[in-house]
């Protein structure tokens, strides 16, 4: 999937380097929410994040905006899972031919957490599974297991 990077993109991507030594794969500005998702490179969102969140709250007010961030994988199913986290996802189920895909999460409580408010992270979700692998997101479903 080929993704184009702007240059607001890129100088947000620099101050993260900057203020955080860790390295973002990928910046998406999303006026919508208000707020600014990065892809960290795997293994760096650690360094990203900072001792108790120090290097995002820095960087909120460097940016004046939210700071939100996903760590990259290789896979689909590993991505969305990380996209939704902290909620627990059990299952991806996948459409046929590249269409949209469900999530099924653990718990009731997760449900609220993949949503998010004003379905703020199911909408990340699918800017990030668009954007990375062409594929949507249908919806966040609670696993039949649970019911």
């Amino acid at each position: 999937m080929e993704r184009n990077i702007g240059f607001k993109e890129r100088r947000y991507i620099e101050e993260l380097r900057i203020l955080t030594k860790s390295t973002a794969l990928d910046c998406v500005i999303d006026d919508r929410f208000d707020r600014v998702i990065y892809v960290i490179r795997p293994g760096d969102m650690g360094l990203a994040i900072g001792k108790k969140g120090e290097n995002i709250k820095r960087l909120t007010n460097v940016l004046g905006k939210r700071i939100e961030m996903v760590e990259s994988a290789d896979t689909v199913d590993a991505f969305i899972t990380n996209i939704f986290k902290p909620a627990e996802v059990t299952v991806i189920e996948h459409s046929p031919e590249n269409g949209p895909v469900n999530v099924y999460v653990r718990q009731k409580s997760d449900l609220g957490i993949a949503i998010g408010k004003a379905g703020c992270n199911i909408e990340k979700g699918r800017l990030l599974c668009r954007r990375f692998f062409g594929i949507d997101v249908a919806e966040v479903l609670l696993a039949p297991e649970a019911v």
